[in-house]
């Protein structure tokens, strides 16, 4: 992951931005708050791809697609996965507690927005949701959209 930080004061706030390359290819740039309060703006590679599954214990995640689609997982109380389709304009709203991970298609772009105590660590990975995920190519994911087949569903949040 290569970067670069900066830091702004303003009046008794400090925000701090920075300009990630991740591993995966996608861009993110993101703005944190000394109150924890997160925002960021993350722009898919030419290629797509899966981030990495997590869970927040406190946190609330907020994923707005601006452009493409994404794909939401999420690990449910009895450990099956349901995927979702995610298109421009749509929303996905993340309670604490959640296992999730997003596969962002290639050039799509995405806004999280983070907020509840402690933003900056309250992230614990999700290998249990990756093994069940990251396996899943682009193919795989719109096939069983289209075809609804369990454990994966299309949905329209606006």
């Amino acid at each position: 992951m290569n970067g670069r930080n900066d830091t702004i004061d303003l009046n008794d706030e400090k925000i701090t931005t920075s300009i990630e390359q991740m591993d995966n290819g996608d861009t993110k740039v993101k703005m944190t708050a000394s109150d924890g309060s997160y925002y960021c703006r993350t722009a898919a590679s030419s290629h797509g791809g899966w981030q990495n599954s997590h869970v927040h214990v406190n946190v609330t995640e907020f994923y707005v697609v601006q452009s493409g689609w994404i794909a939401y997982a999420s690990l449910g109380e009895k450990q099956l996965p349901t995927i979702e389709i995610m298109k421009e304009g749509e929303l996905v709203v993340v309670e604490p507690g959640t296992k999730h991970n997003i596969y962002m298609s290639a050039h799509s772009v995405i806004h999280t927005i983070k907020h509840g105590p402690e933003t900056y660590s309250d992230w614990i990975a999700s290998p249990e949701l990756d093994q069940l995920t990251k396996s899943l190519t682009q193919e795989d994911i719109l096939r069983r959209s289209i075809d609804k087949q369990p454990g994966v569903q299309n949905t329209q949040k606006r």
